[in-house]
């Protein structure tokens, strides 16, 4: 009969178990805290992402209307220096022309 224990052993196992659990219960009270926060953070770094992503596009956009804005300018320019070096061209080869007597 080496196999039974005393109500008092038993008794002080069931204590000792009532703590392991209660320990165990604080244990994964923490881990599922700790669970949300990881889930909570992850949702929070998919939305940056996405935003991100966003500005990113956004900013392409405007780099490109921007080029389309200096080119107009540049464009512009161009025109009006042919202009004036046409008129130039012009003026001198009438002075020339008047000169030879055309």
């Amino acid at each position: 009969m080496e196999d039974w224990i005393s109500r008092k052993e038993h008794e002080e196992f069931c204590k000792r178990m009532e703590e392991e659990d209660h320990r165990q219960n604080k244990r994964i009270d923490i881990l599922e805290d700790t669970t949300r926060q990881i889930n909570s953070l992850t949702t929070s770094v998919e939305k940056l992402a996405l935003s991100l992503e966003s500005m990113v596009k956004e900013q392409e956009a405007q780099g490109k209307r921007l080029e389309a804005l200096e080119g107009r300018d540049g464009e512009m320019w161009r025109k009006v220096v042919g202009y004036v070096i046409t008129a130039v061209i012009g003026i001198v080869l009438g002075y020339i022309f008047t000169q030879i007597g055309m």
